[in-house]
């Protein structure tokens, strides 16, 4: 499974981003898609995930309410619409498959990271 992640900037607190994250081979081998996080001098973090077949989402406590996943399964892309951002939020933003539960989840594939930065 191959990702590739986009759609990170420079905004604002209180702005809003789209990550786009679009997936390529063995995607539905992989069950489920998301994003992790990692701030500057943090442990990485994961945000949210989604079944390739829309069946279930989870979002972290901090985020929900404000981040949002969406499927386009013709394009085999995922999206996490941020809305009302935070400084807390700023990071480098990975795109992950094939994420396993747990207190600490983790993920089998990986995208490369794309940088959100949010200004107060």
């Amino acid at each position: 499974v191959q990702l590739q992640a986009s759609g990170g900037g420079m905004v604002q607190a209180g702005d809003s981003l789209r990550l786009s994250c679009a997936a390529s081979g063995d995607i539905l081998s992989s069950k489920t898609v998301g994003w992790f996080r990692q701030a500057p001098g943090k442990e990485q973090e994961f945000v949210a995930s989604i079944y390739w077949d829309g069946a279930s989402t989870y979002v972290v406590d901090s985020v929900r309410g404000r981040f949002t996943l969406s499927l386009d399964n013709a394009k085999n892309t995922v999206y996490l619409q941020m809305n009302s951002l935070k400084p807390e939020d700023s990071g480098v933003y990975y795109c992950a498959a094939a994420i396993t539960p747990g207190v600490r989840p983790r993920a089998t594939y990986w995208g490369q990271g794309t940088l959100v930065t949010v200004s107060s």
